[in-house]
């Protein structure tokens, strides 16, 4: 049988919004990149395999069997994928790919392929079972560009099934089979000026285990990058930016089917721990070239407003009912109804915060960003540079987290006056992702030192501030005047509290 091996599968995975199903397929056909390209259509099964133990997901592989029926063909293959950066929108794997006979797996197609030395006795493949299926309708485009760069523009719609537990499949894929992969970022950008594309950085293999595992709709939370002393600092750079964009955005994909107070909390610290980085780093070359976020504003706005909704109806709120009703009739009334008019406008909220995610900018602008991420990581210092980031970045680590914990220590940190809060609780937040971010490269005893005086006044001023923010929500509400009053002399006897 013939085998087809690609070194580097190069593609860009899109989110689409459930509510514009129907017509997606007419929309993109009527797209000016996809317009009078013909469309082919398949139906594709997917079996995916792995040992008990999820081996095979451990080491970043995927092995599969898939059934591609069109109106005149049928046809099974094997595909074995290996490597990559599967969490980024744009991915790079190695793929193996052979026709096999009745979905059945072939050992011997594999053995032109990494896995011969991965389970070079056979005993991994001989524990492979199945573990869930994908099954989805493929419409596809070719888009030849001008560059000799050609790129498969697919849309899936379907479904991933595992164990009785099913989760809907709409994406967009990109694949680049001829060319460079700015070519991927050209259609994307051209298709998102019309349509909502959430770069998309979990595969539909990985969405199964998920599905099966019950964590699907999990928070992502922030991964500690992976840094040593000897790499150039660029390099740092490019781990740290990278890996706090991808809590950003995976966590705001998440938002599109999750209501779950913790994934908008994590989505509002991956963007806050993105500017950081941003501004840490903001000497080198890359970042000074980094998109503009002014089209991001009202969805973080939208953001910010339901947090400040969530942690005061489910935080803040909750901690003081017992002490405002105390036993009376009356106020446990006036409590309830304040509670209930929270709970509409958590939901109105919700709807706007969803509106504001489909809003096609925000994909556009997270496409630009994912681009010039994925520029920065593929280019290289110079040679003359190069050498003094590695003798220096430990220094450089050093200086900066050191000028941040100085610039903290010379607040008020006592300080009443909302300003030098706002700005106590902001260097406080820097400092903290700061260690979280440069951890590998400090000296150890100050970095938990720094780290604690952060955590402390963030979590002091944090929770100042929420009190603040829900006395304001509750005051626009309209509530009962006495508990206005009774929220009022709480957060006037907690900010006698502080001095």
């Amino acid at each position: 049988m013939l085998t087809t091996s690609s070194p580097e599968e190069v593609e860009l995975k899109f989110a689409l919004p459930p509510a514009a199903i129907a017509g997606l397929e007419h929309l993109l056909a009527r797209s000016r990149v996809l317009a009078r390209r013909k469309a082919t259509r398949t139906k594709l099964r997917n079996i995916y395999f792995d040992t008990p133990d999820q081996l095979l997901r451990r080491s970043k592989m995927a092995l599969r069997v898939r059934h591609i029926s069109t109106t005149h063909t049928s046809q099974w293959l094997q595909t074995f994928k290996v490597g990559g950066n599967q969490d980024a929108a744009l991915s790079r794997r190695g793929e193996w790919e052979t026709a096999v006979p009745e979905g059945k797996l072939v050992a011997a197609e594999l053995q032109a392929t990494p896995w011969s030395d991965f389970d070079p006795t056979g005993k991994i493949f001989a524990a492979l079972e199945p573990v869930f299926t994908t099954a989805f309708d493929r419409t596809t485009w070719i888009v030849s560009k001008r560059d000799g760069s050609r790129v498969e523009v697919a849309l899936d719609i379907g479904e991933v099934l595992v164990e009785g537990k099913t989760t809907p499949i709409f994406e967009l894929e990109m694949e680049l089979l001829a060319g460079d992969a700015a070519a991927l970022f050209d259609i994307a950008r051209a298709l998102a000026s019309s349509l909502s594309l959430l770069p998309l950085n979990v595969s539909k293999s990985e969405r199964g285990y998920r599905l099966a595992q019950g964590t699907l709709f999990d928070a992502r939370n922030a991964q500690p990058p992976v840094l040593s002393l000897d790499m150039p600092l660029h390099e740092v750079a490019n781990c740290v930016m990278g890996e706090a964009f991808l809590q950003f955005s995976a966590n705001l994909n998440t938002l599109r089917s999750s209501e779950d107070p913790e994934v908008l909390h994590q989505a509002r610290v991956g963007w806050r721990r993105f500017k950081s980085a941003l501004k840490l780093f903001k000497a080198l070359p890359q970042v000074s070239h980094a998109p503009s976020r002014d089209a991001l504003r009202p969805l973080l706005e939208a953001l910010t407003r339901m947090r400040d909704l969530d942690v005061a109806a489910a935080e803040t709120l909750p901690m003081l009912a017992n002490a405002y009703t105390a036993g009376y009739p009356g106020r446990e009334l006036h409590w309830h109804a304040m509670a209930q008019a929270l709970d509409l406008a958590r939901r109105d909220q919700r709807e706007r915060l969803v509106a504001a995610i489909e809003e096609p900018v925000v994909g556009a602008t997270l496409i630009e960003f994912n681009q010039w991420l994925d520029a920065s990581a593929a280019q290289s210092s110079p040679d003359e540079s190069n050498k003094k980031e590695v003798a220096d970045v430990g220094d450089w680590a050093q200086q900066r987290a050191s000028r941040l914990h100085d610039q903290l220590q010379a607040q008020a940190l006592d300080s009443d006056d909302p300003e030098v809060q706002h700005r106590t609780r902001i260097l406080s937040k820097r400092l903290r992702y700061c260690v979280e971010f440069l951890r590998p490269l400090l000296a150890r005893r100050r970095a938990k030192k720094w780290y604690q005086l952060a955590v402390h006044l963030q979590t002091e001023l944090g929770a100042t501030r929420d009190i603040l923010q829900a006395l304001e929500i509750v005051a626009a509400l309209q509530v009962d005047v006495g508990l206005l009053e009774f929220l009022r002399g709480f957060a006037a006897a907690q900010k006698m509290r502080r001095k």
